[in-house]
């Protein structure tokens, strides 16, 4: 009766998607709540996703020349306004320190909600000639920004994240590598978290506050919205000007640096929930998965059958893979069905039938199709089955992606399409940040990117019927 317990605390995505993504979290032990409303503790489970997650991002972005470092958690308020657009668009969220113990601040400072500020201030102490560019920083860190409304990993009012702030010499650099960068988050994203992507440029009513260009992924959820997994940024030398980070260039000219940003957040666990998982809990890519396999002992308590277990272990462990043992007291069927609340890829089972069989089960998360293995082969069956499993979550969370897809002509089509079929709507554009804005007021339907890849659907505007000038993903967004 527990082991049913269990799974029945979860509901349905098609009975309330909402209610299932916040039973999902609790059940699979990702996040607590805290004392402090809106900030959430993420328990070890879902760190450990954070971490997989980090290291494939770190890795690649160390590939590319990109250091690591720290910045200050707080910023001058004087700092935070030298860039009046960028001020702007984070005043409202912003968190404010004004006493340091029981004095009151001269000054007061603001939590960081991002750091551009920071590395400009930096920047402009320590490039002083094009020998000292570019300048490749990350760190990784929180931030905190004062939301309104919360939702674990998709929005809380301090969160988790890596923040990239490069300068270079010269626009073209800067461009490239805002797409660079943009690249390998598509990458992490598509082959590391199994979570097809559109990728494009965000249009000018939706682009980061300060930047000229912004870049984003764009993923589809189970249920039909969309969300933003991340973003690159192109800052031009606005912020350049306004901190006074210039260069002597090679022909003895004082040049402003041309200043790139770009960032990924925990909101990425939020899309693996949601993309992946089913009425049973999480389901998580063998390439991001923390616990790649779980091996559980039936009828442990004869002999020999722990050590089988462990003795099987070892041998994963050695082809880099990884595994535990659930070696608790519960009962086999608990242990199943808590495998498979944490969304763990591939479970084990070996019991003295198998054992004087010379054999093991295997069963897959993603469809619980079960393979009878031979012990002497196991190695390469569970290589074998993770890598399917990895191809088969992406092919179907692309299948769904393009179902979800639809190409309008009309402001009714288009609005039809999402009511009708959440997903993405591929529909022109004339330019004019009227036909956005009326789009959202209408039906709170949102551009989600200019595409990278552009298709002719119709040649006049989806709302106002004016000649169009790009085609552009809508729909509604996290």
């Amino acid at each position: 009766m527990a082991d049913k317990k269990l799974v029945e605390q979860i509901t349905s995505r098609e009975e309330d998607f909402a209610q299932w993504y916040t039973d999902v979290v609790k059940k699979a032990e990702l996040t607590d709540y805290s004392s402090v409303k809106g900030f959430m503790v993420i328990r070890p489970a879902g760190y450990a996703i954070w971490e997989r997650i980090q290291y494939e991002l770190d890795t690649r972005f160390k590939a590319t020349g990109v250091q690591n470092c720290a910045m200050p958690l707080l910023i001058p308020q004087s700092l935070l306004e030298k860039e009046s657009e960028h001020v702007e668009g984070f005043a409202p969220e912003v968190a404010w320190v004004s006493y340091g113990g029981s004095k009151r601040l001269e000054e007061r400072l603001c939590v960081r909600p991002t750091s551009e500020v920071l590395f400009c201030d930096y920047y402009s102490k320590v490039v002083k000639s094009y020998r000292d560019l570019p300048q490749l920083l990350n760190q990784w860190c929180s931030v905190v920004r004062w939301e309104k409304t919360t939702r674990p990993f998709l929005r809380t009012r301090e969160f988790l994240w890596q923040e990239g702030h490069t300068v270079h010499a010269t626009a073209e650099e800067a461009e490239e590598r805002t797409l660079l960068m943009l690249n390998i988050y598509a990458d992490v994203l598509e082959n590391e978290l199994a979570i097809p992507v559109v990728k494009g440029r965000k249009t000018d009513k939706e682009k980061f506050a300060g930047a000229i260009a912004t870049y984003t992924v764009e993923a589809l959820m189970h249920d039909g919205q969309a969300l933003q997994c991340a973003t690159s940024h192109n800052f031009g030398d606005g912020f350049a000007k306004a901190f006074d980070v210039q260069y002597l260039s090679k022909e003895n000219k004082i040049e402003a640096v041309h200043q790139t940003s770009w960032g990924i957040t925990t909101r990425t666990i939020g899309a693996l929930i949601m993309v992946h998982g089913d009425d049973s809990g999480l389901v998580i890519p063998p390439r991001i998965a923390p616990v790649q396999v779980v091996i559980v002992p039936i009828q442990q308590n004869k002999e020999g059958v722990l050590d089988k277990a462990y003795a099987l272990k070892d041998e994963l462990l050695k082809a880099g893979i990884r595994v535990k043992v659930d070696d608790s007291d519960k009962t086999p069927g608990f242990k199943f069905a808590d495998g498979e609340v944490r969304g763990i890829p591939l479970r084990l089972e070996i019991g003295p039938k198998d054992i004087e069989k010379d054999q093991a089960v295997l069963v897959r998360r993603d469809n619980r199709e079960k393979i009878v293995a031979e012990l002497s082969g196991l190695t390469v069956e569970v290589e074998k089955l993770l890598k399917a499993m990895q191809k088969d979550m992406y092919d179907r969370a692309l299948a769904f992606q393009k179902e979800r897809t639809t190409d309008a002509k009309n402001l009714d089509e288009l609005v039809a399409s999402l009511d009708k079929k959440p997903g993405f709507v591929r529909a022109m554009w004339c330019g004019c940040r009227d036909c956005e804005d009326k789009l959202k007021e209408y039906s709170g339907i949102t551009s989600r990117c200019i595409p990278m890849e552009q298709e002719e659907i119709s040649d006049s505007c989806v709302v106002c019927g004016k000649k169009a000038t790009k085609m552009v993903y809508w729909g509604r967004a996290y």
